[in-house]
């Protein structure tokens, strides 16, 4: 019938890419750095990601950019556009073997990582903070700028498995990638990251016991001599070994209203 409004089609029929984008942008509508969606978003957005394959979004681990170029030099990262605004943004990362995604932080944000198919290996850390009597937290920095964080994550993920979350100050802000075998994964950030106020910044990871003894936090016994614990120093800029480069998104398509 003319004049009639399109009515849109109920999720059973909508794809999942379609799902996760309506979704987002419900949850992320604040658009707020330091914003941190309620337990059952997270959970709706969770369970959406949970259910997604690697063919919802176009991806075959027969494709040329899972494989290695050169052994001799770093392997390019592809990282395919899905969407993006002031609110969120959604991207695919596709590594080929060994590829690396070095320790970078995500000011203000909640990220959602879904490994779509592969093995990696995943370390994360968050920030050691202290309480000096009503003095709010303060950081654990040495003189020469490391920063003390504990290690959140340090293991080997193979999908399929669940969904993984970051929040502002927990959960392993920072975090590195190392592929395993080929291997891609979905990353959903409220917000995205924007210059200057949201900018990515790298680091080195440095063992514990390089700058124990500086360190003026007590440990306290039965940690391992600083078991689980690194100091992070930031890098300037991207690390010249980190190589990415854009592809097109073959995947389901997103409609906006």
């Amino acid at each position: 019938m003319k004049g009639k409004r399109r009515q849109r089609r109920p999720d059973c029929m909508t794809s999942v890419v379609q799902q996760l984008f309506d979704t987002c942008k419900a949850v992320f509508a604040e658009g707020t750095a330091g914003f941190i969606p309620p337990p059952e978003d997270v959970f709706r957005i969770r369970s959406i990601l949970d259910r997604l394959k690697p063919e919802d979004v176009g991806l075959s681990p027969k494709l040329p950019f899972f494989k290695n170029i050169d052994a001799r030099r770093p392997s390019p990262i592809t990282y395919l556009h899905v969407y993006t605004c002031d609110e969120f943004s959604i991207g695919i990362f596709c590594l080929p073997p060994n590829a690396v995604i070095p320790l970078h932080n995500h000011p203000g944000m909640t990220v959602f990582s879904k490994i779509l198919f592969g093995s990696m290996h995943i370390k994360s850390f968050d920030w050691v903070a202290v309480s000096q009597d009503s003095i709010e937290p303060c950081r654990v920095v040495l003189p020469s700028g490391e920063r003390l964080a504990k290690v959140k994550t340090d293991a080997v993920f193979t999908a399929p498995c669940e969904t993984s979350i970051l929040y502002p100050s927990s959960g392993g802000n920072m975090h590195c990638f190392t592929a395993k075998t080929a291997c891609a994964f979905l990353d959903v950030l409220g917000p995205p990251y924007s210059s200057p106020e949201r900018n990515c910044t790298y680091y080195f990871d440095h063992a514990y016991t390089k700058y124990a003894g500086m360190s003026p936090l007590d440990l306290g016994e039965g940690e391992g001599e600083g078991e689980g614990y690194g100091w992070l120093q930031e890098r300037t800029g991207q690390p010249e070994e980190f190589l990415v480069v854009g592809a097109k998104y073959r995947g389901h398509n997103i409609v906006e209203d």
